[in-house]
């Protein structure tokens, strides 16, 4: 059940957009026992969508970046 650092990143972020299952986070969490390069990871990951919940950030609609990208490319 052993996890690689590359492994427990991935589930870190997978986890975060509530992505991971319930076997992922139980495996990272195990990780995170005793790696602390991962401990550490895990708990910056968490305060950035911390901090991103907190800024209310918005995100451009797939139309708009369809358009945007037309200009560009316009310009080009």
């Amino acid at each position: 059940m052993k996890i690689s650092c590359d492994e427990a990143a991935h589930i870190c972020t997978r986890s975060q957009y509530k992505e991971a299952s319930l076997w992922e986070i139980l495996k990272l969490r195990l990780h995170i026992l005793y790696c602390r390069a991962c401990a550490k990871f895990s708990k910056q990951n968490k305060t950035l969508t911390s901090l991103c919940d907190r800024a209310d950030m918005q995100v451009l609609s797939e139309n708009d970046k369809k358009s945007m990208k037309k200009d560009l490319e316009k310009h080009l």
